[in-house]
Order: structure tokens, then C-alpha cells, then sequence
């Protein structure tokens, strides 16, 4: 209804605004320009004038002449045509010397002043209204919600009736949902607490990687305890206008306190409590007056008891200390990626509509998935549906999975491209270089497929290990065979083309930044020591990168890079002596690449055996 009445607002306003123009340059076009006084003395000599009124403005000499013509179009209503004279009494003689005395003297009428302006201020009133409707609307988001709307919040709620989504529908997470149960507990029975004293924690953050789970996680507790939700988005705060955030944060908690016992979740709430004073805007950013609401909010004077509050995000590292604190956001929750039980456990979740074929191993496909978290196994199993729907099938079966796992690992394969035979031949080479060194060092393979098909990255191929353990860290051999499977390519095609290209430049790119690391973050030398000189972490704000300066000197500087000049020189050395060994194998490995285009697992082991 508000819309509807909107609507016919905005075209009453372009109605007045059309009538105003209309009214102002409407006396002008009432002047025929192209009528001068031959035409007339043409048309008095043919009869066709009725009658003629000369109407000389006041003071000056000049005037219009209405002059009204025997209409053949309908002879009872004259025509008339409005002339401009410069000089009436002038016009009056070349009447008189025509013989015409079917003439008036008279004045021009006055108007008044308003009557002058008001085109005018129907035009700018017009413009002026059409110009706040859309300021109220750019401050509103493109919403159209009127300007007495902007400090209204935001928040989606959902009935305790409305929740759907329980503990149960969330796979894996068992230790976080053990540590979420507690809130539950207070939720549904908070006199056990309060009894023996206990304050339940007033916030939970929960952190982890994109897609680990945590929006669902935090639906679950309220589906959980049966209390309301309230959903928002940390940008959902932040508006054009100064001050507009800081109200949203109140009527916010306002709506929260009057729905208690409830959860409010925060989703992405870096957006709104970034470090203060990180940005160019200083202390009177809109942004961080938001935040100050907010920090009052959560442990202010107010009471908000039976409010929980809780918030997502993946750059904990970012947040301002003070919404850390005891009081404000007291539990810290990590969702991290699934291992191998808890991605079969998501696997079953994701397939529960999706029909299977005999042949596919799911127990299999958790074990070569590792790394993924919830949304990319989603992602997986949805590409392998649209495969099995792309040829005609009714069930998914393992190629399709299979695949599935190369376009979401990789990108999709550009088998239309035209690629000459000389480079298909280098591509070859450089893959089958990579693969062997992953096959024979022991703790990077094995291998799950090799391709010389172009990729959607740009890539002319591509050689994709197989992870089949989830590892908490990196090991320094690990690292260190990792850069000797990145210099494989380049090492092979210098081998057998006595030539380099560029294909390996992203290859150099990887082994500099991983030889980098281990000096600088992990102190892996002996030469520099167990220092950390990686301040990579401290410079996530705007002001404070570009005031950062190096905290070593340029003798250390020197060092870095000569160590990391010497693993890699001394990685390479070792890959090269490996496939120099090999050479028999790297040529079958090419040749079947060539004939193939992209091989298997299988098909790649049965070289060595």
C-alpha cells in the first residue's frame, strides 16, 4: 500500500513539473516567429484578414500584434497569429496605408508578479521534492525507506516456531556443538546457573575458514534452546549519514530485550568491529561510532539480560581488543576444517536427495577431500549431480565425482582451445616432471591426475596431488619437497628442450614464497635463527601500512635473500639429480600424456611398475 501511494506521489510531482514548463514557455511559443509584416500586408490585399489587434506594452514601443485569418478549416473560428512588433505605432501606419481599418489600439494586459513566478516554483518545488525522495532513498540502501526509517535495524527475526535447523542437522563439529550445549542449557533452564552464581558468557565469536559452517552453527543453538534469532550482517550497520549505525545498534537491542531469552547473530561482524583508529577517517568515523554502540550495548550500564549474542567471522585477528574482552565477547569458539569422520558425516548430509549409483565410494571420496570444508563438499556433490543431469543420467555415479573434483580443484577444462603441437609437447614434459616428483618423494604424493587440457585459469595443464592425510602442520622435509615439486616442470623442460619458458613463472612464484616463509616465519635457518621477522599479521589496517617500516636492517635483508637463494639453488639441485634419474620414466609419462591428454592415478603408476 505504501508503494502504490509512492507511486502516485512521484506522478503528481512530474505532472506539476510538466505544467510548470508548460506555463513557463508557453507565452513564448504563442509567438509565430516565422509571421514578419510582408505576410500580413500579402494577406490583407487577399482578403484574408478578419480583424487585427495592436497591443503596445507599457512605456516602451513595442508590442504583439493578433491578428485573426479566415480559417478554411472552419470559417466560424478565425485562425489567429500572434506577430512581434518592435514599434506598434509603426505598425499602425502600415495599416493605415493598406487601407486596413479593421484594427484596436489596446494595452498589453499586466501580470502579476505571482502569476510570474509561479511556473518557476512549480518547476524547482518539483525537482527540490524528487531530489530528497532520492537522497532518502541512496541513505536507505536503494530501499526506499523514508528518512524517519534510517535508525531502524536491520535484524531478520525468526520465531522460535520458525527455526527449523537443530544439532542434529549439522554434521561433524562434535566438539563445538559440545561447547554450544551449554549455552543451550542456560537458555532452557538459566536458574541452575544463577543459583550458584554463575553469569553465562554474554558473547560467542565463532571463528573459522569461509564455509566451515558457522552461520548454521549459530542457528542451531537458537533452534536448540526454542528462543528467537535475530540474523544480521555486520554491514548492515554501517550508512551513509553519521550516527545512522549507532541506532540501528540500539533499536536493535531494543527489539532483543523485548523477545528475551534470545539469540543475536552477527554474521561478518569484522565489517562493523575493525581495530579503531585502523582506517584514514579517525575517531569520528561512522564505522567506529557504530562499534562504541555496540561495546555499550553488549557490556554498558544496560541490562540485557537473557540476550546472547553471537558472531561470526574469519579475520579474528582484525577485531578491536576491547569487543574481545571478558563481558563483551567471552567465548571463543574456533570452527575449523572438517577432518575425514566429519566430512563423510557432511557427505551424508548432502546427498540424502541425490541418487547413487553402486560404484560410488563415499568413504573414498572423504578420504581424497582433504582440506574441504562443508561448502566446497557441498559444491562437489551439486557438480557431480549437474554432470549426471548433463548426459542424460538418473543417478550420480563416481566418474561424475571424479570430475567434479578436478572442475572444483582446478577450473573447468578448455578442451576447444587450439594448441599447437610443439607446445602440447612442452606441456607434456613440464607436467610429467611435476608428477614424478610427487610419486617419489615421500611426503608430498601421491598423484590423483595429470592433464595437458588448458584450464579456465590460464593454465596449459595441470598435475593434481592426491591429500590423503589431514595434517595440523608442515614439516620443514615437507616444505622443502614441496619447492622440489614446483621447480619439476621447469627442470624437465630445461632437460629435454635445452630451452625454458614461462610456463613456470606461478611454479618460481610458489617455491620463493614458501623458501621465504620458513626463513622469515618459521625460523628454518641456521644462518638467520629462531627469529620471526614476518610481521604480515600486524599489517592488515590501512594506516598502518603505509607508516610500516622493516623491523630489520639491510644486513638481514641481505641474509634472507641469500638463504632463500640457497634452498631453492639446493631443492633444485636435488629435483634435477631425481629426474635425471628417471628420464626413462619421464618420457613414457609425456608420450602417454600426448596419446591421452589426461591420465589417472592408475594409469600414471603403471609406468614405474
Amino acid at each position: 500500500m505504501r508503494s502504490t501511494r509512492r507511486g502516485i506521489f512521484l506522478y503528481l510531482i512530474l505532472i506539476l513539473a510538466v505544467v510548470g514548463i508548460w506555463m513557463f514557455y508557453g507565452r513564448v511559443s504563442i509567438v509565430d516567429e516565422s509571421y514578419n509584416k510582408n505576410q500580413l500586408i500579402k494577406d490583407i490585399e487577399d482578403g484574408k484578414v478578419v480583424s487585427i489587434t495592436l497591443q503596445q506594452a507599457r512605456e516602451v514601443p513595442t508590442g504583439y500584434v493578433r491578428i485573426r485569418l479566415v480559417n478554411p478549416e472552419d470559417t466560424s473560428k478565425p485562425k489567429l497569429v500572434v506577430m512581434a512588433t518592435p514599434n506598434v505605432a509603426e505598425t499602425e501606419s502600415l495599416l493605415n496605408e493598406a487601407g486596413f481599418t479593421k484594427y484596436t489600439v489596446t494595452e498589453v494586459p499586466a501580470e502579476s508578479f505571482l502569476k510570474e513566478l509561479l511556473p518557476l516554483l512549480l518547476i524547482f518545488g518539483a525537482m527540490f521534492i524528487l531530489f530528497i525522495i532520492l537522497m532518502n532513498r541512496q541513505a536507505a540502501g536503494g530501499g526506499g525507506v523514508p528518512r524517519n526509517d534510517f535508525g531502524r535495524s536491520r535484524a531478520r527475526l525468526h520465531e522460535k516456531n520458525e527455526i527449523t535447523v537443530n544439532f542434529d542437522s549439522v554434521a561433524g563439529l562434535k566438539e563445538e556443538k559440545e561447547e554450544l550445549s551449554e549455552i543451550v542449557d542456560f537458555l532452557k533452564e538459566p536458574a541452575k546457573y544463577t543459583e550458584l552464581g554463575a553469569r553465562i558468557p554474554k558473547g560467542i565469536i565463532l571463528v573459522g575458514p569461509p564455509g566451515t559452517g558457522k552461520t548454521l552453527l549459530a542457528k542451531a543453538v537458537a533452534g536448540e534452546a526454542g528462543v528467537p534469532f535475530f540474523s544480521i550482517s555486520g554491514s548492515d550497520f554501517v550508512e551513509l549519514y553519521v550516527g545512522i549505525g549507532a541506532a540501528r545498534v540500539r533499536d536493535l537491542f531494543a527489539e532483543a530485550k523485548a523477545n528475551a531469552p534470545c539469540i543475536v547473530f552477527i554474521d561478518e561482524i569484522d565489517a562493523v568491529a575493525r581495530h579503531r583508529g585502523s582506517g584514514l577517517g579517525g575517531g569520528h568515523d561512522e564505522r567506529e561510532q557504530t562499534l562504541n554502540q555496540l561495546l555499550v550495548e553488549m557490556d554498558g550500564f544496560g541490562n540485557n539480560e537473557g540476550i546472547i549474542v553471537m558472531a561470526a567471522t574469519n579475520r579474528v585477528d582484525i577485531l578491536d581488543p576491547a569487543i574481545m574482552r571478558p563481558g563483551r565477547f567471552d567465548r571463543k569458539v574456533y570452527v575449523g576444517r572438517p577432518d575425514v569422520k566429519a566430512r563423510r558425516e557432511i557427505l551424508d548430509v548432502h546427498i540424502k536427495n541425490k541418487p547413487l549409483a553402486d560404484d560410488v565410494d563415499l568413504e573414498k571420496v572423504a578420504r581424497t577431500t582433504s582440506g574441504f570444508v562443508g561448502a566446497d563438499l557441498e559444491n562437489l556433490m551439486n557438480e557431480a549431480a549437474i554432470a549426471a543431469a548433463k548426459d542424460g543420467r538418473k543417478y550420480i555415479i563416481q566418474e561424475d565425482i571424479n570430475k567434479s573434483f578436478v572442475k572444483v580443484g582446478i577450473g573447468t577444462e578448455k578442451r576447444s582451445r587450439v594448441v599447437s603441437e610443439k607446445e602440447r609437447k612442452i606441456t607434456a614434459y613440464h607436467e610429467a616432471g611435476h608428477a614424478i616428483l610427487f610419486h617419489l618423494l615421500p611426503d608430498v604424493g601421491p598423484v590423483h591426475t595429470v592433464s595437458i587440457i588448458p584450464t579456465g585459469n590460464s593454465a596449459a595443464g595441470y598435475t593434481m596431488p592426491l591429500e590423503q592425510d589431514d595434517n595440523m602442520f608442515l614439516t620443514k622435509n615437507k616444505m622443502l619437497q614441496d619447492i622440489m615439486v614446483d621447480l619439476g616442470g621447469r627442470i624437465a623442460e630445461e632437460l629435454i628442450f635445452n630451452d625454458v619458458t614461462t610456463g613456470a613463472s606461478q611454479d618460481l612464484k610458489q617455491a620463493t614464497k614458501l623458501a621465504r616463509a620458513m626463513i622469515m616465519k618459521y625460523g628454518m635457518s641456521d644462518k638467520i635463527g629462531l627469529i620471526s621477522l614476518d610481521n604480515e599479521e600486524e599489517e592488515v589496517y590501512i594506516a598502518r601500512e603505509m607508516a610500516h617500516a622493516r623491523s630489520y636492517g639491510e644486513n638481514v635483508a641481505t641474509k634472507i635473500d641469500e638463504e632463500v637463494k640457497s634452498i631453492i639453488d639446493d631443492c633444485y639441485s636435488k629435483a634435477k639429480g631425481i629426474i635425471n634419474d628417471h628420464m626413462a620414466e619421464l618420457h613414457k609419462i609425456s608420450e602417454l600424456l600426448l596419446e591421452k591428454e589426461r591420465i589417472t592415478r592408475e594409469e600414471f603408476e603403471s609406468v614405474f611398475d
